[in-house]
């Protein structure tokens, strides 16, 4: 296929411009196509081009992974242990110490097929959970359906017979009212003025759980589909801020004067949210982040969601999720609401204190015998072999 093509395709993947708000002419010159669709050589093209829409997984190779484990301090130790065995132990035309340099790699090929074994298992386990939450569908040929003028007008008709019936008996929409359906006049139709907007609310212990999580120093951003004047009002009644911009300002164009100058990742980084997002903005957001040196949580429910959350460092896919987000999550919850999100960062936190104090005791009661094994040795001329000094440090690693 011609260069010229793959050039000018090129140019969809750096656009600027928000297809949500331009002629449907415009858009299909900005995706270099028309109404008939693509050719199956064009999508071949773009193909090569653009890749498959799939999330990315990566194949590590067992047996680079088990090498892996051999290079750390501990086997760099070990290492440095076998070669002095059989390169400085005897000197003086002695014979290597093949003894001490035999039982060394033992103790370094058991110590790094353990963790192999741990670590592999804990990848299959993973792995079959996420083929038991692998999503399954079947496609069957496209659907057409037409609904008629007349019968939409029985439904919006159908439907404010169900809020008269309930109480409501009026919609006021720029101060003009919907007549009432008398008794008298079974005949006479109602007149459509508007439609009434329900407010979806919030969980209730959704504030609560924002203002945890922002005590504990989690920033938290809101992304949604949403309008900005709903994300807006959420993000006021959260207490999470009401600094959020439209997906537009995240293309590079259509930006306020305000925030013109600001890069995209800075925008990303003190924005509150973002409203009316695409999953590619999701994505790019995500993305920004991890840029930024942030270490980035991402939940999420819908099949639009899954790039995201398979890209964030911990994804988090809440109740009642699609099995697409739910295979591509780190996190899968059971039970509604996020407030579990919160215990499980103080858990976690628990937990790497305990690592991190652990990890202090351990490299200094080691420099303790290293330091103590040195001063015996060229203070008072004792003699220790390799293989000694590594099982006394193996045992002083299993107190």
């Amino acid at each position: 296929m011609g260069g010229d093509t793959a050039l000018s395709l090129e140019g969809i993947k750096n656009e600027t411009v928000d297809l949500e708000k331009v002629p449907i002419e415009e858009v299909f010159e900005q995706l270099k196509c028309n109404r008939e669709g693509l050719t199956t050589d064009e999508g071949a093209t773009r193909l090569e081009i653009f890749g498959p829409n799939k999330l990315e997984e990566k194949k590590e190779s067992k047996f680079l992974k088990f090498l892996g484990f051999m290079w750390n301090p501990l086997s760099w130790v070990m290492e440095a242990a076998a070669i002095m065995a059989i390169a400085l132990a005897n000197g003086g035309g002695k014979p290597p110490d093949w003894q001490d340099f035999v039982g060394i790699v033992c103790l370094l090929v058991i110590n790094s097929t353990i963790s192999f074994i741990e670590e592999n298992n804990a990848g299959n386990a993973a792995a079959a959970l996420m083929a038991g939450l692998a999503p399954k569908t079947k496609v069957f040929p496209p659907l057409f359906i037409k609904f008629r003028l007349e019968d939409l007008k029985k439904k919006v008709h159908a439907m404010i017979d169900k809020f008269a019936e309930r109480g409501l008996r009026s919609l006021a929409v720029a101060r003009q009212e919907v007549p009432q359906k008398s008794k008298d006049s079974p005949g006479s139709p109602w007149q459509f003025v508007g439609l009434l907007s329900l407010f979806d609310p919030p969980r209730h212990d959704s504030a609560e759980t924002i203002r945890r999580a922002l005590n504990l120093g989690v920033n938290v951003k809101m992304i949604t589909g949403d309008q900005l004047a709903i994300a807006k009002e959420t993000g006021r009644r959260l207490g999470m801020g009401t600094n959020m911009y439209p997906s537009s300002s995240l293309l590079g164009g259509h930006k306020d004067e305000s925030i013109a100058a600001l890069p995209v990742d800075e925008l990303i980084e003190k924005a509150d949210g973002f409203a009316g997002v695409f999953p590619e903005h999701k994505y790019e957001i995500v993305k920004k982040l991890q840029e930024r040196k942030h270490i980035c949580g991402m939940t999420g429910d819908g099949v639009n969601d899954a790039p995201a959350l398979k890209k964030a460092d911990i994804g988090i896919a809440v109740a009642d999720a699609t099995d697409a987000a739910r295979g591509a999550s780190d996190i899968v919850l059971t039970e509604p609401g996020l407030s579990v999100i919160i215990s499980a960062v103080l858990t976690s936190r628990a937990i790497f204190q305990r690592m991190k104090n652990y990890t202090i005791y351990a490299v200094s009661i080691t420099i303790r015998i290293v330091f103590g094994f040195m001063f015996i040795a060229l203070i008072w001329k004792f003699d220790f072999s390799p293989f000694m000094v590594l099982i006394i440090a193996i045992l002083n690693d299993g107190e």
